[in-house]
């Protein structure tokens, strides 16, 4: 019975551990307050649902491919877009950055399933070592989080190609006039 109930506790503890180990949605940049936008853009997937799961094709889990996305036009003086997809669920200090795109022109509304369009700028994955989209991965237990943010900047970022993401959320302080997420779900199979 005392083993019983000293796994016990040792099971509660871990998990306790691994909770407070783990980012917070306050951690994601459209929360960010150097970030905050006046108006709302509205992005959406012909292949994910607001809230609903995201199919195995783009998961690390399968093919890894990015999903089809689509936005309207931005406000007035939109000058491009930026968008940054992360997972607040890792169990890890920052939410798990699964894709950055910047120097996305304010003539485009979204991007087709696998592709970007010429000219737009992707920003290296740390832990993943690469630039572009990397799938939900996460490891077994509930269902992860995944926020694909947009954000309508009023200014062209001056940033190469492979940006992490501190410089592109530096970059875009002062700058963004609209945002909006689509926040997907996924579970390891």
């Amino acid at each position: 019975m005392k083993v019983v109930s000293l796994l016990a506790g040792l099971a509660l503890a871990v998990g306790t551990a691994m909770s407070a180990c783990a980012a917070s949605p306050e951690g994601l940049a459209i929360r960010d307050p150097a970030l905050k936008a006046a108006k709302t853009l509205t992005v959406t997937s012909a292949r994910i649902a607001p809230g609903g799961t995201i199919p195995e094709v783009y998961s690390g889990y399968a093919k890894s491919i990015s999903p089809p996305l689509h936005w309207g036009k931005g406000p007035y003086g939109t000058r491009g877009f930026a968008l940054i997809v992360e997972d607040p669920d890792a169990p890890m200090p920052q939410p798990f950055v699964h894709w950055i795109a910047y120097a996305i022109p304010p003539s485009v509304q979204g991007f087709a399933e696998g592709a970007v369009p010429a000219g737009v700028r992707q920003g290296k994955l740390p832990f993943v070592g690469k630039e572009g989209y990397f799938g939900p991965r996460p490891p077994a237990g509930a269902p992860h989080h995944y926020h694909f943010q947009l954000f309508a900047l009023d200014a062209d970022l001056a940033l190469p190609a492979g940006a992490d993401r501190a410089s592109l959320v530096a970059a875009m302080k002062g700058h963004v006039l609209a945002s909006g997420e689509l926040v997907g779900t996924y579970k390891k199979p």
